[in-house]
C-alpha cells in the first residue's frame, strides 16, 4: 500500500475526478431534480454498485482483456453507447408536466419499485462504459509500487477506497440539485432541463460509440 502522502494524495485525486461532470453526474443530478434528494442519492448508489464490479473485474484480469482487446471493447462500448443514447433519447422526447403530475411523480418514487429502477438504472449506466474500466486500471496501478507483492490484493483495496470516497461526492451533487429543484423557476423549466440533459446524454453516448480502445499500461 502507499505510504500516507500518496495514499492522502490518492484521496484527493479521486475527489477531483468524481467532481468532474460525466454521466454519472448527470444521472444523479438529473434524477435529484426530478423527484428529490433521495432519488439522486439512491442513484448514486447505483453507480457505486456498478464501479465496484469494474474494480473486481480489473483485479481479476477482464479489465486488461478490455483493455487488450479490440473485440471485448468494442462491444462492451456498443452496448454502453445504446444505452446512453436511450436514456437521452427518453428524456429528450419527454412531455413536460403539470406541478401536480411532479408532486405525484415525487411521492412515487418513494416506493421500493420506483427507487430499485433508479438504483438499477445508476448501475448499468457506469457498469455497460468500459472506459470507467480503463479509468481504474490506469489510475489505481500509480499508486501500487512495483515490486509489491499482491498486487491484486491491493489494488481491490484502493479501489474500494476510491469508490468509497466517492459516495460522499454524490450525496453532495444529489443536495445541490434538490436545493435546485425547490427553486421555483427550475420546477417551471423542468421539462427543458429534461431535454437538456438528454441532449448530453445523447452526446456522451456518441462520444463513447466513436472512442478507441486505448492502449492501458497496468503497472508504475
Amino acid at each position: 500500500m502507499p505510504d500516507l502522502p500518496h495514499l492522502l494524495a490518492f484521496i484527493a485525486a479521486g475527489w477531483l475526478l468524481n467532481l468532474t461532470p460525466g454521466p454519472d453526474v448527470l444521472y444523479i443530478v438529473s434524477n435529484s431534480l426530478r423527484t428529490g434528494v433521495r432519488a439522486g442519492i439512491v442513484a448514486g448508489l447505483g453507480i457505486t454498485a456498478g464501479c465496484f464490479v469494474h474494480i473486481f473485474a480489473a483485479a481479476v484480469g477482464v479489465g486488461t482483456l478490455m483493455a487488450t482487446s479490440a473485440a471485448a471493447f468494442t462491444v462492451l462500448k456498443v452496448i454502453g453507447a445504446a444505452y446512453l443514447l436511450y436514456l437521452g433519447v427518453r428524456m429528450v422526447l419527454s412531455r413536460a408536466r403539470p406541478p401536480a403530475d411532479l408532486v405525484e411523480a415525487a411521492v412515487a418514487v418513494g416506493g421500493e419499485r420506483s427507487l430499485k429502477a433508479i438504483f438499477l438504472g445508476g448501475f448499468w449506466t457506469n457498469v455497460l462504459n468500459p472506459k470507467v474500466a480503463l479509468f481504474f486500471l490506469a489510475f489505481v496501478p500509480q499508486f501500487i509500487a512495483p515490486g509489491a507483492d499482491h498486487k491484486a490484493l491491493y489494488f481491490v483495496l484502493l479501489g474500494v477506497l476510491f469508490n468509497l470516497n466517492a459516495i460522499p461526492v454524490n450525496v453532495g451533487w444529489a443536495l445541490a440539485a434538490g436545493w435546485m429543484a425547490r427553486r421555483g423557476a427550475v420546477q417551471k423549466g423542468l421539462h427543458w432541463l429534461d431535454r437538456v440533459a438528454g441532449v448530453l446524454f445523447i452526446g456522451f453516448g456518441l462520444k463513447l460509440a466513436f472512442t478507441d480502445a486505448p492502449a492501458v499500461h497496468v503497472g508504475r
